[in-house]
C-alpha cells in the first residue's frame, strides 16, 4: 500500500509541471509576453525551453526514468522561477505583492518537495529507470 500511495504522490507532484509545460508551449506568446513584462531576456525562447523541461520533468517524475536527476531540474527551476517571476519584494501595490508572495512561497515549497523526492528517489518503487545519482 505504501509503493502505491507513494506512486500516487509522484503523479500528484507533477500535475504541476505537466499542466504548466503544455501552457507554456501551446500559448507561447502569451507567457513569452509575460515573461518579458518579467525581464527574461529571450523571453519567447526561455517560455519554449523551460515549457519543455516542465514537461520532460513531470514525465520523468511519473514514469519514474532518472526520477533523481529530474527532481533536481525541477527543484533548481522552481527556485530560479520563483525569484525571477514573482519577485514580490520589489513591488509596490499590496495586492500584487500579496499575490506574487503567495506565488513565490508556493514555488519554494514545491522545490523542497521536489528535493525530498531527490531524496528518496533511490528506493522509489514502480520505476523504470535507476536514478543517476
Amino acid at each position: 500500500m505504501r509503493d502505491e500511495i507513494f506512486l500516487v504522490g509522484r503523479i500528484l507532484f507533477a500535475l504541476v509541471f505537466l499542466r504548466f509545460g503544455i501552457v507554456h508551449l501551446a500559448q507561447t506568446e502569451g507567457s513569452a509576453q509575460y515573461a518579458a513584462y518579467k525581464g527574461v531576456p529571450r523571453a519567447r525562447t526561455v517560455v519554449v525551453a523551460t515549457g519543455a523541461a516542465m514537461l520532460v520533468g513531470g514525465v520523468a517524475v511519473v514514469l519514474g526514468v532518472w526520477m533523481d536527476l529530474a527532481a533536481l531540474g525541477l527543484a533548481i527551476y522552481c527556485v530560479v522561477a520563483g525569484v525571477v517571476m514573482h519577485n514580490f519584494w520589489t513591488v509596490t501595490d499590496p495586492q500584487t505583492r500579496q499575490a506574487e508572495m503567495a506565488q513565490f512561497f508556493k514555488n519554494i515549497s514545491i522545490a523542497g518537495g521536489a528535493l525530498i523526492l531527490l531524496a528518496v528517489s533511490e528506493n522509489a518503487p514502480y520505476t523504470i529507470t535507476d536514478g543517476l545519482f
